[in-house]
């Protein structure tokens, strides 16, 4: 059985520091807090790469501080997948040479030349790099945004993206419910098998337009991935959110984490590793799910190796 790491999305997402409910008093620096958070999990997802680009010298920090078997799973940049992107989240000599596209009010990944855009992906891999030689990095996670919908183009771009991080595990979350229409989910997981790309799973609000129904499938035997991002239907698609906490608001009880074990598991019997990061963000509620979800796990593992 392949093995099962448990996190959260973000070690120092402003509302759990905020809550005071998880790290000692005495952790008030960014090196403390990755100490004592890699202290109890063995993975985690770098939520601070998708608003901007993460510089290598930080990346190494990461490594350094963190166990030898400690892995990252890295989120893409913003532009990367096609969301909005402030101009001034871009490096400032990249924004300088936009010209007048520095005075939107955000461009899109279309609206950068080639040239610029082919610098920008030399940066993220540069900020990658660390990681990876320090063999601590997991996936790089494209969360593709509600408008990116599926369509020849939006294929051809994922498999670009697969080109230029060749040498790289990417994982593929959509936000828009085209993907997985009966029409496609075929066609859409042979395209991430034939691409060696990570389909992940999502636990998630069901109803909307963004909502993608969870397909346990694995689609590269060296790595799936679940995500969750809780029940909670009132916020999910909500407007004039604040931050992110908000809309993933929502506490899961060992009840409904027990129903996901045993798919987990499937997945760990097809797939050497399988990567369960916990997205529900507001205070300390990732914290406890994964906590609960990792002590599940190791429960039922050894039964299960047992062949029992």
């Amino acid at each position: 059985m392949g093995q099962i790491l448990v996190g959260t999305a973000s070690w120092a997402d402003k509302s759990l520091l905020d809550s005071g409910l998880f790290y000692p008093k005495q952790a008030k620096s960014a090196e403390a807090r990755l100490r004592h958070y890699s202290t109890h999990f063995p993975l985690v997802e770098v939520d601070s790469s998708y608003y901007a680009l993460p510089a290598p010298q930080v990346a190494q920090l990461w490594a350094e501080r963190t166990p030898e078997t400690f892995v990252f799973d890295v989120k893409a940049f913003r532009i990367f997948t096609q969301h909005q992107t402030p101009p001034n989240v871009l490096p400032k000599d990249i924004r300088d040479a936009l010209g007048p596209l520095a005075e939107k009010r955000n461009v899109y990944y279309g609206d950068l030349p080639p040239e610029l855009m082919e610098e920008m992906w030399r940066r993220f891999r540069l900020a990658l790099e660390p990681l990876r030689q320090a063999n601590k990095l997991g996936a790089v996670l494209f969360q593709f945004p509600p408008w990116f919908f599926y369509r020849r183009s939006n294929l051809e771009h994922i498999a670009r993206c697969a080109q230029i991080l060749e040498g790289y595990q990417l994982a593929v979350e959509f936000r828009n419910r085209t993907w997985f229409e009966d029409k496609h989910r075929s066609e859409v997981l042979a395209f991430e098998r034939d691409h060696r790309l990570t389909h992940v799973v999502v636990d998630e609000p069901q109803g909307f337009p963004s909502s993608i129904p969870a397909i346990w499938e694995v689609t590269n035997p060296g790595l799936a991935i679940f995500r969750l991002h809780g029940r909670n239907a009132r916020t999910w698609d909500k407007k004039g959110l604040t931050a992110s906490s908000e809309r993933f608001d929502y506490e899961y009880q060992e009840a409904e984490l027990r129903e996901f074990l045993s798919p987990v598991l499937r997945l760990a019997h097809q797939a050497e590793r399988v990567h369960v990061v916990f997205n529900n963000n507001l205070r300390d509620q990732g914290i406890r799910g994964a906590t609960t979800f990792s002590a599940l796990v190791s429960n039922a593992s050894p039964i299960l190796a047992r062949g029992e």
